[in-house]
Parts: C-alpha cells; sequence; structure tokens
C-alpha cells in the first residue's frame, strides 16, 4: 500500500513560481515511476510531468516544458513539481500518482495509487 500527499499549492501571480511536494509512504515507493496530473474546474485531469522510477527520465506535457521541473528523492520517499513562469491557464488541482511501471506513462490508468491534492491558483 502506498500513500501519497501533495502540499505547496496556493495563490500567486502570474510569473510567480511554486514548488509542489508529494510526501509518499508504503515500502514500493520506489518500484514505480511518478506522475502529476491536474484538473482544472469543467475539465478532464490532464497529464503534466512524469519521472521514472530510477529519477534519471523525466517527460512533460507540450504546455509546461520549459516552466516546470519534477524531481524525486528516493531515500526520502518525495516527489517534486518546481514551477515557474506561472500562468492563469496553470490554475487547477494538482496531484502525483504512482504508477504499475517504472517506465513513465502518460495514462492515468496506469496509476494505481493517487494523493487527494492541492489547489494552485495563478491570478492574472
Amino acid at each position: 500500500q502506498v500513500q501519497l500527499a501533495e502540499s505547496g499549492g496556493g495563490l500567486v501571480q502570474a510569473g510567480g513560481s511554486l514548488r509542489l511536494s508529494c510526501a509518499a509512504s508504503g515500502r514500493t515507493f520506489s518500484a514505480g515511476a511518478m506522475g502529476w496530473f491536474r484538473q482544472a474546474p469543467g475539465k478532464e485531469r490532464e497529464f503534466v510531468a512524469a519521472i521514472d522510477w530510477s529519477g534519471v527520465s523525466t517527460y512533460y506535457t507540450d504546455s509546461v516544458k520549459g516552466r516546470f521541473t519534477i524531481s524525486r528523492d528516493i531515500a526520502k520517499n518525495m516527489v517534486y513539481l518546481q514551477m515557474n513562469s506561472l500562468k492563469p491557464d496553470d490554475t487547477a488541482v494538482y496531484y502525483c500518482a504512482r504508477s504499475r511501471l517504472v517506465r513513465i506513462t502518460t495514462t492515468p490508468n496506469e496509476y494505481d495509487y493517487w494523493g487527494q491534492g492541492t489547489q494552485v491558483t495563478v491570478s492574472s
């Protein structure tokens, strides 16, 4: 069993930065890739970024490339999402998730554990 808890969300002006953290518990944390997803009001949950089990490979959706950075600290059971140059379109609830796979995947159905989410609001 893996439990995930996000933190670090908040209200920020456009152009600002936030760092989201995801604390994981459970002995199988390191066995899977990790991802960040987001869901804006009235929209479906969408993939944002993912990192493989080793922390070496990362992948981003086009809209955040060059602005967001995903990282993980296996020893601390933590995953992070550094978000820079934030835009109002980035406003959403952000979720971290653990994949059943060790490789990167963007498909929500391939993630078996999810956190409760943290709200990010970017004002214009």
